[in-house]
């Protein structure tokens, strides 16, 4: 008597193929893939470290005024100027708005501050720069009644030293956050074209 000998079925192992993991978010312009990690939520703590970054850069502003505010009407008015020389009101609104995007520009890098190494040395730069554009002011409004040209001629090396602070201050932000660094763009065009009108004054007033 003959039995019946079913043939063995083919083992399906689709349902053993692991589910494929999605590659990682490829960034245009950089030689590697690099996940974009999470934006985390901006906190009580951030909005008042935010609130210091804008204190901290009115208060230079706020300086600066101070020593400008009983010059700018007296020995400037009278001195030499550049031909491209710009309105006295247009520096005021100007200013403020730059000094915003200085102090939320610092802010952003403040709050990447996982890589230690890297915000501390971005920061660092900041703080130079700052440093720097607050002994501007007083320098060249300030000392000129008692020093004459050469407050002048010291100023304009503050200033060039302020260039490459700033210089310095966007490469470090930068790698760091790419709109941080840009917000300060329009800062380093602006002392700039201020460099030149300290030159020409001085030049012009020795």
């Amino acid at each position: 008597m003959s039995a019946d000998v079913e043939s063995p079925r083919p083992v399906d192992h689709s349902s053993d193929t692991a589910t494929p993991v999605p590659a990682p978010e490829r960034h245009p312009g950089r030689g590697r893939s690099s996940v974009t990690p999470k934006r985390a939520p901006v906190t009580p703590k951030d909005v008042g470290v935010l609130i210091g970054f804008l204190v901290i850069a009115f208060a230079v502003a706020a300086l600066g005024t101070l020593s400008t505010i009983h010059n700018v009407d007296g020995w400037y008015a009278h001195a030499f100027k550049a031909a491209w020389n710009v309105p006295n009101w247009l520096f005021a609104p100007v200013w403020v708005v730059l000094y915003a995007l200085m102090a939320i520009g610092a802010w952003m890098i403040w709050r990447r501050r996982i890589g230690v190494k890297p915000v501390t040395v971005a920061l660092s730069l900041y703080i130079v720069q700052l440093i720097l554009n607050s002994l501007w002011t007083p320098v060249f409004f300030g000392a000129y009644p008692g020093w004459g040209p050469a407050a002048l001629w010291i100023a304009f090396a503050i200033i060039v030293l302020l260039d490459i602070a700033v210089a310095a201050t966007i490469a470090s932000f930068l790698p760091l956050s790419r709109v941080a660094g840009w917000m300060l763009v329009p800062y380093l065009l602006w002392i700039l074209f201020a460099s030149t009108l300290n030159w020409a004054l001085a030049a012009l007033n020795s």
